[in-house]
């Protein structure tokens, strides 16, 4: 296998959520050198430009998650032709968008993408079906090609992922509407009830041979509020009941040195709730357990 750098990608955006300040995470990382380590791995890693809004004046949620995708979008890609391996750190998970959109025209029209889940939410309204409007609880659907078409057509028009291509794993807070879409299109969603019963590196072990069966590669999207509060406080939306941050790095440790694993996302990292720094360690581990 040849080792390829890491290009890691911060993504200053809050705007798909109703609280922008994880539109800091990544700076705060960054500034604070907690994956300084890293650049020590075989091929290195490397800091690029953030993405930022590239808009004159005010923009609305819709303008600015739109502009940030597209930006974001065209940056996974470039990297992906260089032969680097994107570690996008966000950000509000509206990034997914720009993330996975980028890595799917990467690979081509023909060519089907994989995407593992983590996520305490299914981020998969439209909206039509949203109470609040936020776009970061809209990524997972606008990707599956449901919702505003300004969403979905990043980087080119329709569906990025099939559904029987994605997992969800760690759900324990959604809205029925949610529920109907991902059961109609059929992605498999692992519930915190079922990983709690297995265990979680047996879930994501399985997840992994899903994803990776009929595509031509796989990501992982990480939402930090997967993650128990306890051992994350840092995120956007917490949600009590979550993965420990142990079973995590273990089971992300399957995936590490694949060459079907063509990118990563951490989002939602909220550093102003982050006592002690806990959640940005835990994002350093996270990293660490998926970089040889």
């Amino acid at each position: 296998m040849v080792a390829r750098r890491v290009a890691v990608i911060g993504v200053a955006s809050g705007y798909g959520a109703g609280d922008p300040a994880c539109q800091d995470g990544s700076e705060v990382i960054r500034a604070l050198r907690f994956l300084s380590d890293l650049e020590a791995v075989d091929a290195g890693l490397y800091w690029d430009e953030p993405i930022r809004l590239a808009l004159p004046g005010p923009a609305d949620a819709l303008d600015a998650v739109e502009n940030i995708a597209g930006q974001l979008a065209d940056r996974v890609g470039q990297h992906l032709e260089q032969g680097d391996f994107p570690l996008v750190i966000g950000g509000d998970h509206s990034c997914a968008i720009g993330t996975w959109s980028g890595v799917k025209r990467a690979l081509g029209a023909s060519a089907r993408l994989g995407l593992i889940w983590i996520d305490a939410h299914m981020d998969s309204h439209t909206m039509a079906t949203s109470a609040t409007r936020h776009i970061h609880g809209m990524p997972l659907a606008s990707l599956l090609g449901q919702g505003d078409p300004r969403l979905s057509g990043v980087a080119g028009a329709g569906a990025k992922l099939l559904p029987e291509d994605v997992c969800l794993i760690g759900v324990r807070s959604f809205e029925a509407e949610e529920v109907i879409l991902l059961r109609q299109l059929g992605v498999r969603v692992y519930f915190m009830h079922e990983v709690r019963r297995r265990g979680l590196s047996e879930v994501f072990a399985e997840a992994l041979c899903r994803v990776a069966a009929h595509t031509r590669g796989y990501g992982i999207s990480i939402d930090l509020d997967a993650l128990d509060p306890a051992e994350g406080p840092g995120v956007g939306t917490p949600v009590p009941g979550g993965l420990l941050r142990a079973d995590m790095t273990d089971a992300l440790a399957l995936a590490q040195g694949d060459e079907r694993l063509l990118a990563v996302e951490i989002v939602e990292y909220n550093p102003y709730r982050d006592e002690h720094f806990v959640t940005a360690r835990a994002i350093h581990d996270l990293c660490r357990s998926l970089i040889p």
